[in-house]
């Protein structure tokens, strides 16, 4: 029991994730509106209204797929980067990424005046914070996207995802959340920049270690 309380950050957040996607999908057999009770929606928050969903929406994916997808990108990355942050602070960069990221749809949504009634679910908001961060952290680590067989730099590959959603959600019309991936990129990107100007020294070892100069 103690090993399992020890585990990483990482592993609870997959174990949670997992967890409230089974929980949700055996309330929408009851209720198949159960979904929009803990996804994020522009129009309310605007309101004041269940601004509890900026937290729950994180933890909710819209299929196995989604959720697949995520909790991959999650497992490695997170993984990762918790190493270099440790669990405590990996755990709070995590969940303030994710939930800027739902504040960032919302602020968008409220600019432009578009998709304000869309709902939003998924860890990817916090996820595209792990991937900003590290991208400014160890921009030259090799790494896979989006099951394309070519490593490519950290930072290029994050860049590159970011594209290629936003192409795919323009052009076959799919309801990817660009906005909230962007969001939780930038809130990577700024805590990244804050880390290498407080510590380069160790930002630097940990890049010499890698291999990278």
């Amino acid at each position: 029991m103690a090993k399992i309380l020890k585990a990483s950050i990482t592993f609870w957040l997959i174990a949670a994730n997992f967890f409230a996607f089974l929980v949700l999908l055996a309330v929408s057999f009851k209720n198949p509106n159960a979904m929009i009770a803990v996804a994020i929606q522009p129009s309310s928050i605007l309101h004041g209204k269940y601004l509890w969903t900026l937290i729950t929406s994180m933890f909710m994916h819209g299929s196995p797929t989604h959720l697949f997808v995520n909790m991959l990108s999650l497992l490695f990355l997170g993984s990762f980067l918790e190493r270099i942050l440790g669990r405590k602070r990996f755990f709070w960069f995590y969940m303030i990424a994710g939930i800027f990221a739902a504040l960032f749809f919302v602020a968008i949504a409220a600019m432009t005046g578009i998709d304000l009634d869309a709902y939003a679910v998924g860890a990817s908001g916090a996820i595209f914070g792990i991937g900003g961060l590290l991208a400014v952290l160890t921009p030259k680590l090799p790494v896979y996207i989006m099951f394309i067989p070519i490593a490519m730099p950290m930072w290029f590959g994050i860049a590159l995802s970011l594209a290629v959603m936003w192409l795919v959600s323009a052009f076959a019309g799919l309801p990817i959340g660009n906005t909230a991936h962007l969001g939780g990129l930038i809130a990577g990107l700024v805590y990244g920049f804050y880390l290498r100007r407080r510590y380069p020294r160790r930002i630097k070892l940990l890049n010499r270690f890698l291999g990278f100069r």
